[in-house]
């Protein structure tokens, strides 16, 4: 373990995970934090769905989105991944001195314009304002609360020959702030920001056995799935060809050594289901806006358990590891 933070650690990926198990669960373990998913359940007259999230990405603005959409399609798509319907939220605002108003203003709108599209509302907050110099611009955290409608059974549920999907283009929104950032073909590829609480509605109503469901944030795909499959007596197994990618996102990532699958998105899923209800399910992920490039990459399998495997398209089988080390820091 490193003697101070690095960040490495913000990365999402293996130090991330090691951060959370050595320091963080031995202090604040319980049963709602163990379980270690986008958000807790928390029992009561009804079962809450509670997340929390902060916000640094770097640049504000880039193509397809902005930091304050960003904070508020975060928040409901982690309270959706708990098979839950969003319903409020908070923002909390950590302003540097010099901020123009008129980026301030700018951030509200839009954040105010997700909320609307989310069907969510913005209901408490708070503002703290921090010396020129001791901060970079803007952080925003959001907290989302909402009503579980749908029960899912989770990893204890997962069985061999089960199918995985994802629910479009991997790398967008990981590439796009990269780009963006760099100055480099700026509106050529847009984020993926969204929220996506309508296409889990969908799915979680289609009568199809979803067994869970994760939105593939930092460390994309590769990294998710690895949390899936980490201590399991399962592995997963997938198809290279299979993994939907645009054209100028491997482009992209080519030039600069990158690989799609370990970028963040911040408006797609991924989910694991029975397999014979594979093709219903792809179909209403379809249906949706949000789902419209959705497809089946791979399935659960008993080989290779706690692994990762992917099928290359030469034939080959490539074991895919966790994302080591910060790809691209300040990525949400």
């Amino acid at each position: 373990m490193d003697e101070i933070i690095t960040l490495d650690y913000g990365s999402g990926g293996k130090k991330t995970s090691r951060l959370i198990e050595q320091y963080i669960l031995p202090g604040f373990s319980n049963p709602a934090l163990d379980v270690l998913g986008d958000g807790a359940l928390i029992p009561g007259s009804g079962t809450l769905a509670f997340s929390t999230d902060s916000f640094v990405v770097d640049p504000l603005f880039f193509p397809g989105g902005d930091i304050g959409k960003l904070a508020v399609c975060g928040t409901v798509n982690d309270v959706a991944m708990c098979g839950a319907e969003p319903k409020f939220l908070s923002c909390a605002l950590i302003i540097e001195e010099g901020l123009p108003m008129q980026t301030l203003e700018r951030v509200l709108r839009s954040m105010r314009d997700a909320a609307s599209t989310a069907g969510v509302q913005i209901v408490t907050g708070d503002t703290k304002v921090v010396d020129r110099g001791r901060g970079d611009k803007l952080y925003i955290n959001t907290a989302g609360i909402g009503y579980q409608k749908h029960a899912l059974a989770g990893l204890a549920a997962v069985r061999p020959g089960d199918a995985v999907l994802v629910s479009g283009t991997v790398g967008d929104h990981g590439t796009s702030v990269m780009l963006a950032r760099g100055g480099m073909m700026e509106g050529e590829i847009r984020s993926d920001c969204a929220a996506l609480n309508g296409l889990t509605e969908a799915m979680l109503s289609c009568g199809a056995a979803v067994r869970i469901l994760r939105d593939p944030t930092r460390g994309g795909l590769a990294t998710t799935l690895n949390e899936f499959t980490e201590g399991q007596a399962f592995g997963i197994e997938l198809e290279e060809g299979a993994i939907p990618v645009r054209p100028e996102v491997r482009s992209a990532c080519d030039l600069l050594g990158l690989e799609p699958i370990y970028c963040a998105n911040e408006g797609k899923l991924v989910c694991i289901c029975a397999k014979e209800d594979a093709a219903r399910l792809l179909e209403t992920m379809k249906r949706c806006p949000e789902g419209q490039n959705a497809a089946v990459i791979g399935r659960v399998t008993e080989d290779a358990a706690g692994r990762v495997v992917m099928r290359t398209a030469l034939g080959g089988r490539r074991i895919l590891q966790k994302l080591a080390g910060a790809q691209l820091p300040r990525i949400c």
